[in-house]
């Protein structure tokens, strides 16, 4: 196993989050990829895991500035995934050391940028991202919303921590109208493929349903909302656990349609 950068031949692995097998997030890949290609000019960092030439692990991290935590002179890490599932794909290479040397490899990258430290977002409860892990690694937490926590490594001694933007949303009611509402950075494949997947469920109910569309690559949209974000119908987020299907949403419509 060795770490690489983006190149060519891994690019179509890496825009599917290193599932090429997955048709949603294969038909999503073009969204990652324009994302990519927009944060790799801004100070995108991307680490590869590779084993037999093939992807089995990544992770990113990009400039504070462009996330949804305040902080100065600091990279955060916006994803650490190692191929996980038996049977599809590379199979299940996680426990094996992957996921330690990755960071290590985006540590000693950033810290050589001559930035103040990096940054992370974990979740409280052990599953996918736990914020315990990067505390075993080192990580310090410094801010938590809900489920989210902000951890941090400091590489300089004036380095000053982060915090999470705190904003809200509201989903506008229409009277007459059921109001479909999706938020899309472009970084998430699970979240583009959920976004994509609203838009097109919406469209099949052109008199009954009205969908919106939030930007959080735009700066403005970020301080509003902070870490708000998911799939809101009629003022429900739908999308607050495991990412809802085809079938979630259009039942959700068709039951609010009848009422």
């Amino acid at each position: 196993m060795y770490i690489s950068d983006v190149r060519p031949e891994y690019e179509s692995t890496y825009f599917a989050c290193l599932e090429n097998w997955n048709s949603q997030l294969k038909n999503v890949a073009h969204v990652k990829s324009e994302w990519y290609n927009e944060m790799f000019r801004k100070g995108l960092v991307v680490k590869l895991a590779i084993e037999d030439e093939e992807p089995v692990g990544m992770i990113e991290a990009m400039p504070i500035e462009h996330s949804y935590a305040m902080g100065d002179s600091l990279f955060i890490i916006n994803c650490i995934w190692v191929h996980g599932y038996d049977g599809k794909g590379p199979g299940n290479r996680q426990g094996k050391g992957i996921g330690k040397a990755l960071l290590q490899a985006l540590e000693d990258d950033v810290s050589n940028r001559g930035v103040n430290g990096l940054a992370a977002w974990g979740l409280s409860e052990p599953v996918w991202m736990s914020a315990a892990w990067f505390e075993k690694h080192g990580y310090t937490k410094v801010d938590q919303v809900g489920w989210m926590v902000l951890l941090w490594k400091s590489f300089t001694t004036n380095a000053m921590a982060p915090r999470w933007i705190k904003g809200s949303f509201e989903q506008r009611q229409i009277p007459g109208k059921i109001a479909v509402t999706a938020f899309r950075s472009g970084q998430c494949c699970s979240e583009n493929s959920v976004y994509e997947r609203a838009a097109r469920i919406a469209a099949e109910f052109p008199e009954d349903v009205i969908f919106e569309g939030i930007d959080m690559r735009k700066p403005e949209n970020r301080k509003s909302y902070g870490l708000c974000g998911g799939l809101y119908i009629n003022g429900k987020n739908i999308f607050s656990g495991p990412p809802p299907t085809d079938n979630d949403i259009r039942k959700t419509i068709l039951e609010l349609r009848g009422k």
